[in-house]
């Protein structure tokens, strides 16, 4: 058992995600910073050193766009195929120390280029490219283990709150209710909560497709249609999503229900008529947008239970896509609206 979660371990993938907008950032910021001090080190004028770092950054933006791009694609063949981690690590420090030499070894042709780097010495700078991927891929790898604690606790505060002692036992007493009048209904509910409390109980950290996480928002309200029977009312709109897309995209676990729980605690159950609940789900461009939006209710406050809910769905989708989700709440008119924003993957 222990060789076995060993062997799982080693094919993590450690390459940082490189087509990821907020890698890209930090990584060009991290350059450019590097870059300037390097510069003022030197105690030449203000406009020698703006001259030489406009110079010098240009370069090392461009190498680090290069080995951003390789490594990008990289990490989308470890996807598919896995790699031992040292390999990986390797790869890392390797990709910018090529890229670095072919970039010199063309620029080197050109006198502009030997005018404005007369002390450049290739193979310093070589090094210096494998030494900053190495170290660039320790601090990605660090943060993603510096954030795993966090999200486990997370994880396991939102199951807390969302299996609530008063769900179950209003589930279950529903269910009890169907079973000499309605067995077939009955039995349909039962196997929609064992599905249900299935999907709860995996590692949030695991990504399912959209149809999947649909299919389980769906089961949920089924069985809390029983419970609210016509109080609670749903309307989904899902647009520029096809069967296949719908099948193919990958959805963090957990992502979409949480959300319409929430609704439902809060813009249905207050109410003695209930309410109603929208739910749009479309694709912009190559971002999934999806608003979940109920009536609103100034007493009602969020409750800490939810409150974790969100604070846990904020968390996952800052590890899985750093600046590019985006999760955001607000209120319009009479509506309480939360609005996820999150990049398309296939």
């Amino acid at each position: 058992m222990h060789k076995q979660s060993k062997t799982s371990s080693e094919f993590e993938i450690l390459i940082p995600d490189c087509c990821n907008l907020g890698i890209v950032v930090r990584v060009l910021l991290s350059v450019n910073l590097l870059v300037l001090l390097a510069v003022l080190s030197r105690g030449q004028s203000l406009a020698q050193n703006f001259q030489e770092f406009v110079e010098a950054s240009m370069l090392v933006e461009l190498i680090s766009l290069l080995s951003l791009v390789i490594l990008c694609g990289f990490r989308r063949m470890i996807e598919r195929e896995s790699a031992l981690a040292w390999m990986q690590r390797v790869v890392c420090g390797t990709v910018p120390a090529i890229v670095c030499f072919m970039v010199f070894l063309v620029f080197n042709q050109f006198e502009w280029f030997a005018y404005s780097f007369p002390n450049l010495n290739i193979g310093m700078a070589v090094l210096y490219c494998f030494c900053f991927g190495i170290g660039l891929q320790h601090y990605f790898e660090m943060r993603t283990r510096a954030f795993s604690p966090a999200l486990g606790e997370a994880r396991l505060q939102a199951l807390q709150a969302r299996i609530r002692p008063h769900f179950l036992f209003n589930s279950l007493n529903a269910v009890l209710s169907l079973i000499r009048t309605e067995p077939r209904r009955a039995e349909t509910a039962l196997e929609d909560l064992a599905d249900l409390f299935r999907v709860l109980m995996r590692d949030t950290r695991n990504m399912s497709t959209l149809r999947e996480e649909i299919t389980l928002c769906q089961q949920y309200l089924a069985i809390e249609k029983i419970r609210l029977g016509e109080r609670l009312k749903v309307n989904w709109q899902i647009e520029n999503l096809d069967t296949q897309t719908l099948n193919a995209t990958k959805i963090p676990t957990l992502l979409l229900q949480p959300l319409i729980e929430n609704a439902i605690h809060y813009g249905v159950e207050p109410a003695a008529a209930g309410g109603v609940i929208d739910v749009s789900i479309q694709k912009v461009l190559d971002k999934i947008e999806i608003q979940v939006s109920n009536l609103y209710y100034p007493h009602a406050q969020l409750s800490k239970g939810n409150h974790m809910a969100l604070d846990n769905i904020r968390q996952r989708l800052r590890l899985l896509y750093d600046i590019e989700a985006l999760l955001q709440t607000k209120q319009i008119d009479s509506q309480f609206v939360v609005q996820l924003i999150f990049p398309v993957h296939i």
